[in-house]
């Protein structure tokens, strides 16, 4: 009801895709003027604005399906607004990952939010090699095409035994929450045509809690020659390799020496 006032009472509204919002604002029988801020205009668009609202005007901003900066436009927008001195009031509305994770039953271990992974396989494992020892659930967007890309790298990478929620078209007429673990996850949805279709929450269990047992002189030796030269992990895959230490062990010492830094 805030958010329907607030729509009805303001100047103008900013929307990810005017087609969209038009028919929001028809249904309600809202009549105001649409500003397209999208992915390839924002920038110039958030200026636009600032002007707009440094003349006294009210503007409300708007995504297709979410909430606006969360992997959709407007984080370019308010930034600018803030720095700009321009109040920006948040409206609660729709949020996949919150959404997600209320009905997904996943212990409250805290999680970490990642949003759209790389469309390039290649990078992709790159980023899930990073999150592998992340003890918090792993949250990520994917896209229909992509999806069974993205869960298969996912078995490969963070490893085939892990549980994971798959949440499709949440709050829409075709929602639906599968759970099964990573190996499982991409025979699932080649089961069913249907089941990729629409937009996706990807819920992925944490990586247990390693206690890191103690690092000899020499492999910390190593590691602290290799950290001064490389980034962490391949610092730390290298120092694996050299001085036979545990992995685990040499990532956690890594951390705190970069913590230190």
């Amino acid at each position: 009801m805030r958010a329907l006032e607030i729509l009805k009472t303001v100047d103008a509204i900013a929307a990810e895709d005017t087609r969209h919002t038009s028919g929001l604002l028809a249904h309600f029988a809202i009549q105001k003027k649409l500003i397209a801020v999208h992915d390839h205009n924002e920038r110039k668009a958030a200026e636009m604005l600032l002007a707009r609202l440094q003349a006294g005007e009210s503007i409300a901003l708007v995504s297709d399906a979410g909430t606006p900066g969360i992997s959709d436009p407007g984080a370019i927008v308010v930034d600018v607004l803030r720095e700009a001195g321009i109040k920006v009031v948040p409206i609660p509305g729709a949020s996949a990952v919150i959404t997600a994770l209320s009905a997904a039953g996943i212990p409250a271990n805290g999680f970490h939010f990642y949003g759209f992974l790389p469309a390039s396989g290649a990078q992709r494992r790159r980023e899930l090699e990073a999150l592998q020892l992340q003890t918090s659930t792993l949250v990520f967007y994917e896209a229909p095409h992509r999806v069974i890309e993205s869960v298969t790298d996912m078995a490969t990478v963070l490893g085939a035994d892990r549980r994971l929620t798959i949440a499709r078209e949440l709050t829409k007429t075709f929602e639906t929450f599968h759970r099964c673990l990573l190996g499982e996850a991409a025979a699932w949805l080649q089961s069913d045509p249907n089941q990729q279709r629409g937009e996706f929450v990807i819920l992925v269990e944490a990586a247990p809690v390693v206690e890191a047992g103690p690092v000899s002189e020499e492999a910390e030796r190593i590691l602290k020659l290799l950290l001064a030269e490389l980034p962490l992990k391949q610092a730390v895959k290298l120092a694996t390799e050299i001085s036979g230490a545990k992995k685990n062990d040499l990532y956690e010492f890594a951390l705190k020496i970069k913590n230190d830094q």
